[in-house]
Order: C-alpha cells, then structure tokens, then sequence
C-alpha cells in the first residue's frame, strides 16, 4: 500500500533528494568517501555550500546586498539570535501561534516587545499600526500548528523580520521588502539539522550591545557559513531540493501546484458533512490543513483516525495542543496524495450516512 506523508515536520522530501542523498552518504561526488565523513573544507563539498547560496538566491530573486547562511540550531536559535543583533529598545512581533509565541519570549530578553495578536490563534491580527519607532517589525508567515498564513509581503518603513519555516519556496515574495528572513529547513526543504537565513547586510552593526562570536550574524557572513563545521548533511539535501524546485518551474511552479492542493482539501472539508475547518477561510494555510469533526459527529474522530491510517495517510493527527486533524501540504507532497486524502474523507462520509 502507498503511503501518504502528511506529517507537519519533519516532513516529505522529494524522492530524488533522498535517492542523491543517499548515494553521496555512499560515495559523495566521486570521492569514494561519504557525505557524512567528508571534511568541509575539502574542494567538494566548498561546491555545494557555494552552489546551495546562489541557488538559494536564483530561485527567490534575491537582489545585491543579501547573504545566504546555512547554521545550526535551528528556527529556535534565531528566535535569540535576531533580537541580539537588531534590537536596541523596541521590537513588534505578530503573535500568531506558538512559534510566534516562543519568538517573543526570546526577544523580551533583550528590550521591549510590542505584541500583535488576534483574539485567537484562528485567524491573523489585522489592520494594526506599527509604532515607527520600534527597531523591526517580525512576523511568522505560516503557523503550523493552528493553521493560518500571510500570503502578502509587509511593506513597512522598518526593518522586517519573517521566519519562513514552513512556508519558505511556496511562493512568490518581493525579498527587497525583507531584512532577514529565517526558518528551520526539516519543514520544506530538508532534514532536520539545519537553519536558512537570509540577511541584508547592511542591516547589521547598529546594535550598542556586545554579541557573543557565534550569536553574531557577521561572523558567519565573513566566513560563508564555515565559521564552524556546519551541518553537511542537511545543507547538501537542501541543495538538492532547490534543485528540484527549479527543475519544477521554480517558485512560481511550487505556488502553482500547493494552491491546487490547498484548494482541492479546503473544498472537500467545506463539502463534506462530517468535518468542518477550524480557521477563518480568509486566512487559511496553503502549508498546513487544519479541520475537526463536526460537534455531533466527534464520536467518529478516532474511528477516522484509525480509518485513514489503514489507508496509508500518515501524520494527519492534529497538534496535540488542538487535537482534530492536520494535513501538511509541503512543496514535496504530491497532489495524488491529497487526492487520496479526500477520497479517504469521502469514503468515510459515505460509511456514516
């Protein structure tokens, strides 16, 4: 039986990456020696953190004046590491979910947080002002685990900051609106392990603090990311899977076919007479599906549960913090799989009528 990956992270890679991957876990660019063994400093794997940058570049447009990072410590070490190289006094953070949510923690330890939210976690804040006097503006572009997305770019007269860990190559963004844009990569782009971070570089210095060596954004921009040993593994599938991108129409191929999958379970879930959506439809996930069922059918919740996994859907429990049900719709799944998402809906429906 073919099996369906809907988990929300770490999640589905396109099979191709994990076919090279694995072949450079063997024998990595003709070295006779594997990926994860490689020094990298050798001449090789120096190629693919070049090529990695630049790709990373090509596919988003990037203009002059950014640099790409590959670092460890994922999404969760930025929450830190933003605040300590750009605030001074004041920050505006979204709060969005619960990453939205850990981002402020962080950022309160080094100055004054301005918090954003909606009256829950179900819908995006709206139609707020932005105190001009704050050092950056960051917001979280997809929440995972509730299930809502900006889809537009902040156009604002101030740094912006945006973690992009589950949304990033989805779609079409004007980085020039950007200062840093971040995102732990084992969402929709590699396995765990490893962190992307773009950065304007002009951004930085302009902190009165003193930033510890590997907390500073300039030392892993005058080292190209090998300031330290980075993460070799992660950072060769990630160049893979932006290979695949581009091979796929790029970016603009990627936002094409997740709006097609998006659109295709958002309908079946607003069809079907036992489930219903849990986020207000204007700013519901392309990356992450979010639904319950409907308050008189909730005795059938675990029964579908156990009827979808019988049917190969995998990881489409909801957060436990939520419960009901999340389909994570990443640039890898294929739309056959969200097909056999709602044919597995539909067939249900037709067992309880």
């Amino acid at each position: 039986m073919k099996k369906h990956n809907f988990y929300a992270g770490p999640s589905i890679l396109p099979d191709v990456v994990i076919e090279e991957t694995a072949k450079a876990l063997h024998n990595f660019a003709g070295t006779g020696i594997s990926l994860a063994s490689i020094s990298h400093r050798s001449k090789e794997f120096d190629k693919v953190m070049i090529d990695a940058q630049d790709l990373f570049k090509e596919l988003l447009n990037v203009p002059e004046g950014y640099s790409v990072l590959f670092l460890g410590g994922g999404a969760s070490l930025q929450f830190a590491m933003v605040p300590f190289n750009l605030m001074n006094k004041k920050a505006v953070y979204t709060n969005t979910g619960t990453w939205a949510s850990n981002a402020i923690k962080e950022a309160k330890l080094f100055g004054e947080v301005v918090e954003i939210k909606a009256k829950d976690y179900f819908s995006l804040p709206k139609g707020f002002d932005v105190p001009s006097d704050a050092d950056y503006f960051h917001f979280t572009s997809n929440n995972t685990i509730f299930g809502t997305q900006y889809k537009q770019d902040f156009d604002l007269n101030m740094p912006v900051v945006a973690d992009m860990s589950s949304d990033i190559f989805s779609r079409r963004i004007d980085v020039s609106k950007y200062d840093i844009i971040y995102g732990g990569a084992q969402k929709n782009l590699a396995p765990s392990g490893v962190a992307f971070v773009l950065i304007k570089n002009d951004i930085l210095g302009k902190v009165d603090r003193k930033i510890p060596t590997m907390l500073n954004y300039q030392t892993h921009i005058n080292k190209g990311s090998m300031f330290n040993t980075p993460p070799v593994v992660p950072i060769f599938a990630a160049y893979q899977t932006m290979l695949w991108i581009k091979a796929n129409g790029g970016v603009a191929g990627m936002e094409k076919i997740v709006a097609e999958k998006a659109e295709l379970l958002y309908n079946e879930i607003d069809r079907n007479s036992l489930f219903v959506g849990t986020v207000a439809k204007e700013d519901r996930s392309s990356m992450n599906i979010c639904f319950v069922m409907k308050e008189e059918y909730k005795e059938f919740e675990a029964e579908f549960a156990s009827y979808a996994s019988e049917r190969g859907m995998l990881g489409i429990k909801g957060h436990r913090s939520v419960g009901g049900f999340r389909a994570s719709t990443y640039n890898a799944l294929p739309l056959e799989s969200v097909k056999a998402l709602v044919s597995c809906m539909q067939d249900f429906e037709n067992l309880k009528k």
